[in-house]
């Protein structure tokens, strides 16, 4: 089930956990379409944001076409995703925001990236 957001309880609504946050308008046919999709996603909580009526929050997110979705883990924005995509998509997303129980176990793509080039630094 989809939260209505406002700009009154946008902020505390993505503060904690992992919230996939679906910007929005009325007049938007392919925001129509996508909305069944999104009572589908498990994992995360889903929400909606009527960017036409709070502007103030698609401005502070550089929403520019609709609907654009983004994932949030705990209040920051970690992946985007524009226009209609299909169930399979959005749950990659939320699958890959979510916090992992053996981080600590196995570096991230972005540690294994990053010590491999440290490897390769001539010295």
């Amino acid at each position: 089930m989809t939260e209505e957001l406002t700009a009154a309880d946008f902020g505390a609504a993505i503060a904690k956990g992992v919230v996939l946050v679906d910007f929005w308008a009325a007049w938007c046919a392919p925001c129509r379409a996508i909305a069944p999709v999104l009572e589908e996603l498990d994992g995360a909580r889903v929400a909606k944001l009527d960017v036409a009526e709070h502007p103030s929050i698609g401005e502070r997110y550089g929403i520019r076409s609709l609907p654009t979705l983004i994932v949030f883990r705990d209040g920051e924005p970690v992946q985007r995703l524009y226009g209609v995509k299909n169930r399979r998509q959005l749950q990659r997303a939320i699958d890959a925001a979510q916090p992992s129980s053996s981080s600590s176990a196995s570096p991230s793509r972005a540690q294994a990236i990053s010590a491999s080039a440290r490897a390769t630094r001539p010295s």
